[in-house]
C-alpha cells in the first residue's frame, strides 16, 4: 500500500475521538460526532457544517437542535441520530392566518 494512503488511513482511524453509540464506528464528519463528554452548551455550539457551499456562500448548520417539550423541558436533538424526532417536531409546527407559528 502506498505510504500516503497508509498515512491517510491511519488519520481517519484515529482512536481519540468518540465513537457513535449505535454502530461503534467513528463518524467521518467531525460535526456528526456525538461526544457525551460535552456539556449542553458545548453541544448547542457544535456545528455539523461550517464551510462555503458550491456558490461560495458560507453555510453553518448546527449539529444539535434545541427543542422544548410540552412540559417546558428543553433538550438537544442530534441532527443525524435524532433526525426522525426532529422531523416530528417540525410536523407539529403550524402557522395561523396571521402567519404566526402555532404549535399543536
Amino acid at each position: 500500500m502506498d505510504e500516503n494512503i497508509k498515512e491517510l488511513h491511519r488519520d481517519t482511524q484515529a482512536t481519540d475521538s468518540p465513537k457513535q453509540p449505535e454502530s461503534g464506528v467513528e463518524a467521518t464528519n467531525p460535526g456528526d460526532r456525538i461526544d457525551d463528554r460535552k456539556s449542553y452548551e458545548e453541544k448547542k455550539q457544535q456545528l455539523a457544517v461550517d464551510a462555503p457551499d458550491i456558490t461560495g456562500d458560507h453555510i453553518e448548520v448546527p449539529a444539535y437542535f434545541e427543542v422544548e417539550e410540552p412540559d417546558g423541558e428543553k433538550k438537544l436533538l442530534h441532527h443525524v441520530k435524532d433526525a426522525e424526532e426532529i422531523s416530528d417536531v417540525i410536523r407539529q409546527a403550524r402557522v395561523d392566518e396571521n402567519g404566526d407559528r402555532v404549535w399543536s
